[in-house]
């Protein structure tokens, strides 16, 4: 690190648990956001301050107005924009030395295991089971953690999912790919503001633990927030033997 950089993560490095060597792991870091809506903003907003190497943002959708009231990495001046390009404004006017990738596209399976054999690290920003599931099969295969976040009305959920370890279940274990869940959006069902945040920001969170080495990751757990008398639930999650997806990756 150089000067500059010692200044800017000064917060950072005096943590014990995280230091310098900590904070070179997070600078070296590469990490993808699936997602630059209510979740990715403060996930991404705090990826860029905390210093990550390399951030790639995959989003295919254009900001609007009724956006606003939760994403805010988002401005009213750049409503029409894309979301990616409109991220990625506002992380460079933040920390301009970021190196980021933007991508405006829906991203397929093929497309979603290409670009997650070039990470380190997932965050699943994304608001529907189809992506959520390519994501995860797509992290089985190569072996790179992720970090998974839901809101919807006052409810959040979140949790990390590490194929590397040999007890973490995957997402799949959780939520099989042959059940029918219902497809709820904001668009339809409304979301608590303030909701997106905090799940956001525990991605963050959960990731930079992850690059950096520093505290426990949320794996094999599930944390569920109810944000009408802010509680919160905490399962554990066991792995499924018979997982379609991570069963056959780890027989």
């Amino acid at each position: 690190m150089d000067d500059s950089q010692l200044l800017r993560y000064s917060r950072h490095i005096l943590l014990d648990e995280l230091g310098i060597e900590g904070q070179e792991r997070i600078l070296r870091g590469r990490a993808l956001v699936i997602g630059v809506g209510g979740l990715g903003s403060p996930a991404a907003l705090y990826l860029a301050t905390a210093g990550i190497g390399h951030l790639t943002l995959v989003d295919h959708d254009t900001v609007d107005l009724t956006n606003l009231q939760r994403q805010i990495i988002h401005t009213q001046a750049r409503i029409g924009q894309l979301k990616v390009e409109s991220a990625r404004a506002a992380l460079l006017a933040i920390n301009p030395t970021l190196h980021i990738t933007t991508l405006a596209e829906r991203g397929d399976a093929q497309r979603l295991n290409e670009l997650v054999a070039d990470a380190d690290v997932v965050l699943d920003c994304s608001d529907n089971f189809a992506t959520r599931h390519a994501l995860n099969a797509a992290c089985v295969q190569h072996g790179v953690p992720l970090v998974s976040g839901a809101a919807i009305r006052f409810d959040g959920q979140l949790a990390v999912y590490d194929p590397t370890r040999s007890d973490s279940p995957c997402y799949a274990c959780v939520f099989p790919p042959d059940s029918s869940f219902e497809e709820t959006r904001c668009a339809t069902m409304g979301v608590f503001a303030p909701l997106v945040g905090i799940i956001g920001s525990m991605q963050a969170a959960e990731a930079l633990k992850l690059l950096s080495g520093a505290g426990k990751p949320a794996v094999g757990r599930l944390l569920m927030l109810d944000g009408r008398d802010m509680s919160w639930s905490d399962i554990r999650l066991p792995r499924n033997p018979r997982c379609p997806v991570c069963s056959v990756a780890h027989p």
